[in-house]
């Protein structure tokens, strides 16, 4: 065409538009028609320009650059990195520009596979593995030991974990050039913190020792994840997980201790150093509770003998405690239950034992479950208070003590209140002074109840008799401030329907105390309903009398 007479005629390559083939008219040209047939022009096989790593498996090496842009190296990507394929130099060049257009499939780097075994049984499940080496504590100490052991054969290498299963992990995996020295970290089920490394081994066998902690060194989290294998489950019927801890032996560095539901799913506990390997309870009780092999020596009483524990993780449930009523014939205690089984329809009821002791332990044998809410007939069940509270699992069993109101002298505290009793504790129990005071046992500083003691004038005086022996003895033990204002305040205050009954009572008792020099034998004499009433009627022969006080 003749308006095409002065332009530059220039046909496309396999890869570009301009293939360096062109038709220049004599006269020189003001701009290039750049063509699209008749056809591509077909460029060769490049030998001199082009670096291709071994690594590669394949490429095409008649791709070429655009004869029109500046000098560069064309750095071209593999399936894992901007980094790592084939290098295309044009003469002279010193910048690089990346092809993403094109990634190369690479072959593995790392040379080597070394397995640290967690002692969980599950080595030797990683195909072409080198060597299996020992976890030793910790990664740093581990890591190092393995580094130092390799020799010049191997400058890359994996370092993967029993406790992880590779059987989708692409381990043709490598790293970009300039990161190339570093230590690169694989999570674990999401944790940062994992169990898979890719190592180049002669700068971490020389630097590694220069940082105290792992991640104090070059480190690169990798933004992929290696499935942990499951840790075992060790279901056990112990009221709490100390004595399974103690008792239980386990494969590998974690387990999962359960004596109520089990989890649907679990946090990932990093294994990179002891203060993060972390006991972890899965729910407010403890029913579940993940526990490293760390933990084991340390636990002597209870598991916060441990020193690392997570309780942010709740993952699990734990089962509602029993919530057994205790009556036996008191003109209160039909009201009373029928407000709990408002408040709580799963409440049972034992009624029409004879003896404190017998009732505790009738109402034991009644309960389902490990522990039990022991309400008594006398007591009036706040409604605010769920009957939701879990015993902690993490130490020794117990029992625990609620903050009760008492309507005359408003006193708030564990006194005709609401226990929740360790089963096995009570059935166990040979009762002192204090039944609940017997075996161990812990205050919960929340008031639940109101103990309606005072409904008539001998069950307001046994209960400010009994009370009054157990504060006294506290007393003259050297109990602190708060013991010794109970006391005084029930001798002396009292407002309210037979209040004169409970001054009585609280008096009394200081006298009996008195007259028997505090000997506990005679103080646990309190303790059996039979000789209290005896012990009233003796000392008050005629009932107006007491209705004139």
């Amino acid at each position: 065409m003749p308006w095409q007479a002065h332009q530059r005629h220039a046909w496309p390559s396999q890869w570009q538009k301009d293939s360096g083939t062109y038709l220049i008219p004599k006269s020189g040209y003001t701009d290039t028609n750049y063509h699209s047939t008749p056809s591509i022009i077909r460029v060769g096989t490049d030998s001199v320009n082009w670096h291709v790593p071994n690594s590669i498996e394949s490429f095409d090496t008649t791709w070429h650059p655009d004869p029109t842009e500046p000098p560069y190296i064309y750095q071209f990507g593999t399936q894992h990195q901007r980094t790592g394929g084939p290098q295309y130099h044009v003469p002279g060049a010193t910048d690089i520009k990346f092809v993403d257009q094109i990634r190369v499939t690479t072959s593995r780097v790392a040379t080597a596979i070394y397995e640290i075994d967690h002692m969980d049984s599950n080595a030797g499940m990683i195909a072409n593995t080198t060597r299996r080496v020992r976890y030793f504590d910790n990664y740093r100490d581990t890591l190092i030991r393995i580094a130092k052991s390799i020799g010049p054969e191997h400058e890359f290498v994996w370092i993967c974990s029993s406790v992880c299963d590779y059987s989708n992990f692409d381990f043709s995996w490598h790293p970009e050039q300039w990161q190339a020295s570093m230590l690169h970290v694989f999570a674990s089920d999401g944790e940062k913190f994992g169990d898979t490394f890719f190592m180049h081994v002669p700068t971490f066998a020389r630097r590694a020792e220069q940082v105290a902690l792992l991640e104090w060194y070059d480190v690169n989290f990798v933004n992929a994840s290696v499935p942990r294998r499951p840790i075992p489950v060790i279901k056990h019927n112990y009221d709490s997980q100390v004595d399974a801890v103690k008792n239980l032996e386990f494969a590998g560095p974690l387990a999962l201790f359960v004596n109520g539901p089990e989890p649907v799913r679990l946090p990932v506990v990093p294994l990179w150093r002891e203060n993060v390997k972390t006991l972890v309870p899965l729910s407010p009780g403890a029913s579940s509770v993940i526990v490293p092999r760390a933990a084991v020596p340390y636990v002597q009483s209870q598991l916060y003998d441990y020193p690392y524990i997570d309780k942010t993780q709740r993952l699990s449930t734990d089962t509602p405690m029993d919530v057994v009523f205790i009556s036996n014939g008191e003109s209160v205690a039909e009201q009373n239950w029928q407000n709990l089984t408002a408040l709580c329809p799963r409440a049972r009821r034992s009624d029409g034992v004879n003896g404190r002791e017998a009732a505790y332990k009738a109402a034991a044998e009644l309960s389902t479950t490990p522990w039990f809410f022991a309400v008594f007939a006398k007591t009036e069940v706040l409604p605010d208070f769920k009957f939701d509270f879990q015993p902690d699992r993490l130490q020794k069993p117990k029992h625990y003590i609620f903050h009760s109101r008492n309507p005359l002298n408003g006193l708030e505290y564990g006194a005709m209140n609401i226990n929740l009793y360790n089963r096995q504790l009570t059935l166990a129990t040979v009762p002192g002074l204090d039944f609940t005071l017997s075996s161990a046992h812990a205050v919960v500083p929340v008031v639940a109840s109101i103990a309606r003691f005072n409904t008539d004038p001998w069950v307001t005086w046994r209960s400010a008799f009994r009370e009054v022996l157990k504060l006294k003895r506290e007393v003259d033990q050297g109990a602190d401030v708060e013991i010794q204002h109970r006391l005084q305040v029930w001798c002396k205050q009292a407002q309210g329907d037979n209040a004169d009954y409970c001054l009585a009572g609280a008096n009394d008792a200081l006298e009996y105390y008195a007259q028997t020099n505090g000997d506990y034998a005679a103080l646990c004499l309190s303790f059996d309903w039979a000789w209290l009433k005896e012990y009233y009627y003796n000392r008050y022969q005629q009932r107006p009398w007491l209705e004139s006080l």
